[in-house]
């Protein structure tokens, strides 16, 4: 199948996908509105890879530091214990190894849900009012956080609960129209976590959930690579790193100021037009 995308298109949704993946709207609900504005009825896996990639890339240049820590330390700790066979101290001494432990708990639902859940989660991605009632949804998850109190447990004090939670919070977001970054920070909040542990944990969180959506997506896009036009593809990609890099650096001083629940009033709006307009498309 030959893509119907086009480069007006592929930078119009570049910045689509760049924005809303990190800002608590949705990245999902808006590509699946503006593609049926835009008369894109039959899926565009392959594009979804490519502007997905791109606000992977702005996740690794964020935080690519921390990542690497995650990574440098479970090898440590592996060492660590192979040598002095003593779980409980490298589990105490190394806060980076512990962050990824419970990041890995933490992906596991959305995994699962991802594997089990496949045709109920396309064929949800096919309703535009489906994606309405998802934002509404959203909006107030967020507006419950202006209720949460300023302090809150530092890393030290993450729990598997809490990883967990988030995790499952992040299962969820597979529906489009419920923001991924929304839902995960919020549980976090929710959970009693700083605000900047909130991000900076549902960030992490994110990076094996986007590479893992991709991976599958890729593999079932990959007869068409053939067929598509490589240019608009490249230009939405590339879109979508930069416009997602802003939008992570402006959520993440957003949430640091506890002023995540203004996105609500944004979610609840747009949710009402697209429920609208979807009505008006059925009943005309």
């Amino acid at each position: 199948m030959i893509s119907q995308i086009d480069s007006g298109e592929a930078t119009f949704l570049g910045v689509v996908q760049g924005l809303t993946e990190f800002l608590p709207v949705s990245s999902s609900g808006h590509l699946v509105a503006f593609q049926h504005l835009l008369g894109l009825r039959n899926p565009e896996l392959l594009f979804d890879v490519v502007v997905h990639g791109g606000t992977l890339l702005a996740v690794l240049l964020v935080y690519g530091k921390d990542l690497w820590e995650v990574i440098k330390q479970t090898l440590l700790a592996a060492a660590d214990m192979a040598r002095e066979r003593n779980v409980r101290a490298v589990w105490q001494n190394r806060p980076y190894f512990r962050l990824g432990v419970y990041l890995l708990i933490g992906s596991v639902p959305a995994a699962a849900a991802g594997l089990l859940l496949q045709e109920p989660l396309e064929a949800a991605f096919g309703s535009l009012a489906s994606v309405g009632y998802m934002l509404l949804f959203t909006g107030a998850v967020l507006f419950g956080t202006r209720f949460r109190r300023v302090s809150g447990r530092d890393v030290e004090a993450l729990q598997l609960r809490d990883s967990l939670l988030i995790g499952i919070a992040q299962s969820l977001a597979l529906l489009p129209g419920i923001s991924r970054s929304g839902i995960t920070i919020s549980t976090g909040l929710f959970c009693g976590l700083q605000r900047d542990l909130c991000a900076r944990f549902s960030f992490l969180l994110s990076a094996p959930a986007i590479f893992g959506a991709n991976l599958l997506q890729a593999y079932k896009a990959w007869g068409d690579m053939h067929t598509i036009n490589e240019w608009p593809f490249l230009v939405g990609g590339l879109t979508a790193l930069i416009t997602g890099y802003v939008a992570l650096r402006l959520l993440l001083r957003v949430v640091h100021k506890g002023q995540l629940h203004h996105f609500s009033y944004y979610c609840w709006a747009v949710g009402t037009l697209i429920i609208a307009v979807s009505w008006m498309g059925t009943n005309p």
